[in-house]
């Protein structure tokens, strides 16, 4: 039997409903290549509803809409961050040297000429 296999939705009511309309656990665990603790767990699931499709869009809805909320928190917290740095960037003290325009640029070196 190979591991880890993602069967559909559609394949795992399949396997419920064989497994309900009359088929054996051996059967079904023979013919697909599946464990009969799996069919059973399937067949669990097909009778409670968990194998609908509005379940389990629901479901993952859920999912998407809780990791939604976490990205957004996370990009709440990093623009405080932004925003505190900017104002301490801001009032932070400059040393008298250095320019205030951005034109400006930096100090020239004296040329060799006006050294002498």
């Amino acid at each position: 039997m190979a591991k880890h296999r993602i069967h559909s939705i559609e394949f795992k009511r399949q396997v419920a409903q064989e497994f309900l309309a009359g088929e054996t656990l051996h059967g079904l665990a023979k013919r697909y290549d599946l464990s009969r603790t799996l069919v059973r767990i399937w067949v669990q699931k097909f009778e409670a509803g968990a194998l609908d499709e509005d379940a389990v869009a629901a479901d993952l809805v859920g999912q998407y809409e809780a990791r939604i909320a976490a990205l957004e928190r996370l990009v709440g917290k990093q623009a405080l961050e932004l925003e505190l740095l900017k104002g301490a960037l801001n009032s932070a003290p400059r040393p008298k040297s250095a320019p205030t325009s951005v034109i400006a640029g930096p100090p020239g070196s004296p040329s060799r000429k006006d050294a002498g």
